[in-house]
């Protein structure tokens, strides 16, 4: 019964082409391929930066790109590029100027209060010795006077002596105190003075030119966009463009999460340009990268990879579109034939082969466009790739296969459940890491916070000593 019921069920067959086609089984070498679509890029490439807007000189954050030439144009060192906004600069210096007239006209007044002040202190200084003398003159006249009034002359002569010691004292306080402040007025006009000249020279490289001779590459933002005209840069990333070198191409692609784990560093790859189909590259895989992410877009995550190509050509430029085949690897004289000659019914594989009958056959590993066939063919066997007419009542033949075939799939359901299990307590490890990591900052937050509030209780307490 079981056997009636699967003949039963292939002899359902697919929608009928218009074409029988006939391919043949092939036996030899069998490549495990992995297509993908990439863009090139130069591996080295020169910056054009634009002007050294340091945020701590401007005081400002952005500038925006008014005009950029056209991506791919040839220059020689020392030409236009691109032309950068000066309005913010010219306000900013403009603003920085006023500043220091402002500074000047104040350091002067500080100036002249300071010479009027200490000349104050001088008279006063020179008051007070000419008092002490003439003290001493009245005290040595009043040898004859009674003891009460030469102590009472000592006495003021005490007082004044006492009187001049604070006040010179005083004097040497208050030069010192201006002499400082004179000191940091001058520093700051200075500091003032060197970022006018730091504007002044970064004000012409608003109009950018090229370093040295190449093509004109536009610089990708991070979310892929082309930085063009209209677009800002900003003292952490105020490249205008790129100079490549094209000596060296480098071909981008990103492999989809299905069979990125085929993917490693090392790998050949056959790479063509759509630009150019007669030419054909070769390459290698030097990165792959451990964490994908989602292209605008796609519905899949995808991981990036990098394939460094061999051969240096100068008609290949960045962002040409690349075909690229990945050998994963190779098997060697294995059985082999179109991925389309396979027909499947209850996860059983099967073929209509010359031979009019419906062959199960065990499969191995594939390609975009072939198949390893391990058991039920042989090389030279020719079977059909659309469903031949009166196919329904062919003989079902390889039913000691299926077995095989299942025992295969619940294997690899198991090694495929097995690295769903590995891969979920690994992300369960990194957000329980990341969890620890939170605990203790908030930890030490929380410490820090207690530790602050402690010392401003003893500062605190100890204002309450001074008073």
């Amino acid at each position: 019964m079981i056997v009636a019921g699967v003949i039963f069920w292939f002899g359902r067959t697919k929608n009928k082409a218009g074409t029988e086609l006939v391919v043949k089984v092939e036996q030899g070498d069998f490549e495990i391929l992995v297509a993908v679509t990439g863009e090139l890029q130069a591996k080295n490439a020169e910056n054009i930066y634009g002007p050294n807007i340091q945020a701590a000189v401007w005081r400002w954050a952005e500038c925006k790109i008014l005009d950029l030439i056209p991506e791919g144009t040839l220059v020689e060192a020392g030409d236009y590029v691109a032309e950068i906004d000066r309005a913010a600069a010219k306000n900013a210096i403009s603003d920085l100027e006023e500043r220091i007239d402002r500074h000047i006209v104040l350091l002067e007044t500080t100036r002249l209060d300071t010479a009027l002040n200490l000349r104050g202190l001088r008279d006063d200084l020179l008051n007070r010795e000419s008092l002490i003398e003439e003290q001493q003159l009245k005290l040595e006249s009043a040898i004859y006077e009674p003891p009460a009034t030469i102590r009472a002359l000592e006495y003021e002569l005490e007082r004044s002596v006492r009187a001049l010691d604070q006040q010179r004292r005083l004097y040497a306080v208050r030069l010192q105190h201006n002499t400082n402040w004179m000191r940091d007025m001058e520093n700051q006009l200075n500091r003032y003075n060197q970022q006018l000249e730091q504007m002044n020279s970064a004000l012409s490289g608003f109009t950018v030119r090229a370093p040295r001779k190449g093509m004109v590459i536009y610089r990708r933002e991070r979310n892929g966009q082309k930085r063009r005209a209209g677009a800002n840069i900003n003292p952490s990333d105020n490249v205008v463009a790129t100079l490549p070198d094209l000596s060296v191409m480098l071909s981008k692609v990103y492999v989809n999460e299905i069979d990125i784990s085929k993917v490693k560093v090392g790998q050949q790859v056959r790479i063509g340009v759509d630009a150019f189909p007669e030419k054909k590259y070769t390459g290698a895989i030097t990165e792959v990268a451990n964490v994908g992410e989602q292209l605008a877009g796609a519905d899949a995550k995808v991981f990036e990879v990098v394939i460094e190509v061999k051969e240096s050509d100068l008609i290949l430029r960045p962002s040409m579109t690349t075909s690229n085949q990945i050998v994963i690897s190779t098997l060697p004289d294995v059985t082999y034939l179109s991925i389309d000659a396979i027909y499947t019914h209850d996860s059983i594989p099967f073929v209509y082969t010359a031979k009019q009958t419906k062959q199960i056959v065990v499969l191995g590993d594939s390609n975009d466009n072939e198949i390893v066939v391990e058991q039920g063919l042989s090389k030279g066997d020719m079977v059909y790739v659309t469903v031949p007419e009166n196919s329904g009542t062919w003989l079902l033949v390889g039913e000691e296969l299926i077995p095989v075939i299942r025992e295969r799939a619940l294997e690899k359901k198991k090694a495929q459940e097995e690295l769903d299990r590995k891969a979920n307590e690994q992300r369960r490890a990194v957000q329980q890491q990341r969890g620890q990591r939170a605990d203790r900052g908030q930890r030490q937050d929380g410490g820090g916070g207690q530790q602050s509030r402690d010392g401003g209780d003893q500062r605190q307490g100890g204002g309450q000593r001074s008073r």
